[in-house]
């Protein structure tokens, strides 16, 4: 449950009023004009041990998502150092891919079929934005949040099986960690992982992405 309590800021600075929503595990929240939404400065959070440190970390997430704001105003993002395929080889088969048409819009990642209950990985280190067992038409999914090449990027990992995601909002994981299994969620015909990357904000095709940085 996300309260409306305002996070201590790192400056003197007045905060300024907004008014935002958030969906974190199908709870909606919303902040009116007179609760204000201070987002932690980067790292600098008074908590001392390592759940407390978390916590504060997850509220100022949190914080930063409900208001917009870049999630490196929040906290400092991992600086990823490589880049792993989220499934093992082996295990997957590439169908759709970036662009393939759907009913109004196009298809915004590459989708990797694999049997439920697959392992998936982080594609890079980062810390989580999203983990929720309701996502739309994307159904069970992670979000990570990285900085490469000096360029903030986001991976999207979608139709997990129910109940295994193994993190959650604020948890920070290095490339290669087991984020959860391929499942069926969401809007989908048989399994897979859908995996999308933002550059920036903005949506590329994974797959030559994954080509060129994949060691």
């Amino acid at each position: 449950m996300i309260t409306g309590a305002a996070l201590p800021g790192a400056s003197d600075a007045e905060p300024q009023p907004v008014q935002a929503t958030v969906t974190v595990d199908g709870q909606s929240y919303t902040a009116e004009e007179d609760v204000r939404a201070e987002v932690l400065f980067r790292g600098d959070y008074s908590a001392t041990t390592e759940e407390e440190i978390a916590a504060s970390r997850a509220q100022a997430l949190t914080a930063a998502v409900a208001s917009g704001l870049p999630l490196s105003t929040a906290v400092n993002l991992p600086t990823a150092q490589q880049v792993l395929m989220p499934l093992a080889s082996d295990t997957y088969s590439l169908s759709d891919g970036f662009g393939a048409s759907r009913p109004g819009r196009s298809h915004m990642g590459q989708d990797l079929a694999a049997s439920v209950g697959t392992p998936i990985y982080a594609a890079v280190a980062g810390c989580v934005s999203l983990s929720t067992e309701r996502n739309s038409g994307y159904g069970v999914s992670i979000r990570v949040e990285s900085l490469l090449d000096g360029k903030t990027v986001s991976t999207l990992y979608s139709h997990l099986n129910n109940g295994t995601r193994a993190v959650k909002v604020g948890d920070c994981v290095t490339s290669g960690q087991y984020l959860g299994d391929v499942g069926s969620t969401g809007y989908i015909f048989g399994s897979c992982l859908h995996f999308e990357v933002h550059i920036n904000g903005r949506p590329i095709d994974p797959r030559p992405w994954l080509s060129k940085n994949v060691d």
